[in-house]
């Protein structure tokens, strides 16, 4: 197989499962170290900032570059700065979103904003989704860090970002930009950040309807995984299929 300078790997159902490593992945990533070549990892998850995830690949043995870290949440900030430079910004999210927008340097108020970014924030309430649809029918322009409309757990699948987009969206009538795969946004950045081609970049994933549609949207190669949400029987069925279709990435040679 073509050999990458630029390996996006998803985290959650390909580099682990919760709380438990994915070893197969973890051995691999390993492999492309040995190599001199530093992976990149890309999540759609927007609670957490990139030390956390370094900390939680540090606990399976992965020792990664906070540079080499991208969140949906990073990514809509790096995507408000690029786009709304100098704009006030309100949000609805958790310390990974909030840090990343200061990180940004984005002046983060309370209400009526030029911009309305929306992650996933596990204490929701009535008062912070009606505030959202203030601000975007006065004209803030929406942003939500990813479309997840569901997130496993140890209790089952429970509400994504996705889903209490889809109520603000529903409420406004105003359809948000989206950041998070499947879209191309983080991918985008990866290579503008770096000076790859996209010759050079391959999206790794489990999921074929983020990770895969994002790498074949964004017109690089990839590889899906039978180590999570899709089948390799699933993703072979799709009219747009993964580059390749391996059962784990150990057996990526």
């Amino acid at each position: 197989m073509k050999t990458y300078k630029a390996y996006c790997i998803d985290l959650d159902g390909t580099l682990y499962r919760g709380n438990e490593p994915i070893h197969e992945t973890v051995q691999f990533v390993h492999q492309l170290q040995d190599q001199g070549i530093e992976p990149f990892y890309v999540t759609n998850n927007a609670s957490q900032t990139p030390d956390q995830v370094l900390n939680k690949l540090n606990g399976f043995g992965v020792q990664a570059k906070r540079s080499h870290v991208m969140t949906s949440a990073l990514a809509a900030a790096k995507y408000i700065r690029m786009h709304y430079p100098g704009k006030t910004v309100s949000m609805i999210g958790e310390r990974g979103l909030r840090e990343a927008l200061l990180e940004n340097e984005m002046e983060i108020v309370e209400e009526a904003s030029d911009v309305f970014v929306m992650g996933i924030d596990r204490g929701i309430s009535y008062e912070k989704m009606a505030q959202a649809c203030l601000d975007v029918r006065r004209g803030a322009v929406f942003i939500s860090t990813n479309s997840d409309r569901a997130f496993p757990n140890e209790r089952g699948l429970m509400p994504g970002n996705g889903a209490w987009t889809a109520v603000v969206q529903t409420s406004t009538g105003v359809e948000p930009i989206y950041i998070g795969k499947p879209e191309g946004h983080m991918l985008n950045l990866i290579q503008m950040e770096h000076g790859f081609t996209k010759e050079d970049m391959v999206m790794i994933g489990d999921n074929y309807d983020t990770d895969i549609l994002a790498g074949i949207q964004f017109g690089i190669d990839t590889i899906h995984v039978n180590t999570g949400v899709t089948t390799t029987a699933q993703a072979l069925e799709k009219l747009h299929q993964p580059t390749y279709c391996i059962e784990n990435l150990i057996c990526f040679k």
